[in-house]
């Protein structure tokens, strides 16, 4: 063999001293490297437990320290951020309701107000109307009482002169009568005194 490796380098001009003999111990660590093919997988292997043991605990209080001084006060500023906006949200919209509700309740005074005012204006013009026409019926009542007394009086004026003239006409028919039918002689002023007592 070693002829042979002395061959072997000679013909490639390789040194044969850099290739150890063959033996049986090769063959066994050959052998021993083969059967150690057969081992358990790493992970599995109860020999790497501490080390896999360190490095969780390292890797465990690493992520640990991260959630604490890194995520945890990043969630809790953007929860806190969220709550003070929605506190200013909420606050902005009581703010919102109670100006819509002092709005709602000025309309209403208002509108109350506008309602007495024009009940008011209405009241006014139907006292207004009513004193014009009571002002009004009061004059046409002072004018026909003033035409009815003007009736009145040119009736009884009619009267007097148609009863005067009757006198006159009664005076004449009897003092014709009583001078021609009866051959009475009288004068005119005792028959216009009869006539007159007749009347009565």
């Amino acid at each position: 063999m070693a002829a042979h490796a002395q061959e072997h380098g000679a013909s490639t001009g390789t040194d044969p001293s850099l290739f150890p003999e063959e033996g049986p111990q090769t063959q066994s660590e050959v052998g021993a490297h083969a059967e150690g093919g057969h081992n358990a997988f790493p992970p599995m292997d109860p020999t790497y437990f501490p080390s896999q043991l360190l490095w969780l605990a390292v890797t465990f209080g690493v992520f640990y320290w991260v959630l604490k001084n890194v995520l945890v006060p990043r969630v809790g500023g953007i929860l806190e951020n969220r709550r003070d906006r929605i506190a200013i949200d909420l606050e902005a919209a009581e703010r919102a309701k109670q100006e819509a509700d002092e709005a709602e309740a000025a309309y209403q005074q208002e509108l109350t107000e506008a309602r007495d005012r024009a009940h008011a204006i209405a009241q006014d013009a139907r006292n207004e109307a009513r004193r014009e026409g009571d002002a009004q019926r009061s004059k046409l009542e002072a004018e026909l009482d003033g035409r009815l007394d003007e009736a009145r009086e040119r009736i009884a004026l009619a009267k007097s002169n148609a009863m005067n003239e009757m006198d006159g006409l009664a005076t004449d028919v009897a003092e014709t009568i009583l001078r021609d039918v009866v051959k009475i002689d009288v004068s005119r002023d005792e028959v216009a005194s009869a006539v007159a007592e007749t009347r009565r």
